[in-house]
């Protein structure tokens, strides 16, 4: 799922290059799908229709909603460097907090 600000054409021309198959990425959330608010686009998480508790969102620029601020991870802003692996040293992390909803013996989907 790739949840953005950006207006949905240019949000779809980015997921052809990234995935064009679409095996990977199946739903795409754009600026339409946002709250705007005195010229502000936000995320608002429970448009995922998911359990927050089991949800994380990572991004450069943290436009949630307060009440959601504990499933934010922020990374830095992909600057175009393709030796960037910032997004690699999130894989322990995420690792884990997979490992800890896991233990949870909550089923998907709940």
């Amino acid at each position: 799922l790739v949840f953005t600000t950006a207006k949905r054409e240019f949000a779809e021309k980015v997921l052809e290059v990234l995935d064009p198959g679409r095996r990977l990425i199946r739903r795409c959330l754009s600026q339409r799908d946002c709250l705007c608010a005195r010229g502000c686009y936000w995320k608002d998480l429970a448009l995922l229709r998911r359990d927050l508790a089991r949800t994380v969102a990572l991004d450069h620029a943290v436009q949630g909603l307060s009440s959601q601020a504990a499933n934010w991870i922020p990374v830095p802003s992909w600057q175009g460097d393709p030796g960037d692996e910032e997004l690699l040293h999130l894989l322990p992390l995420l690792g884990w907090l997979c490992q800890v909803v896991r233990s949870w013996g909550v089923p998907r989907g709940s």
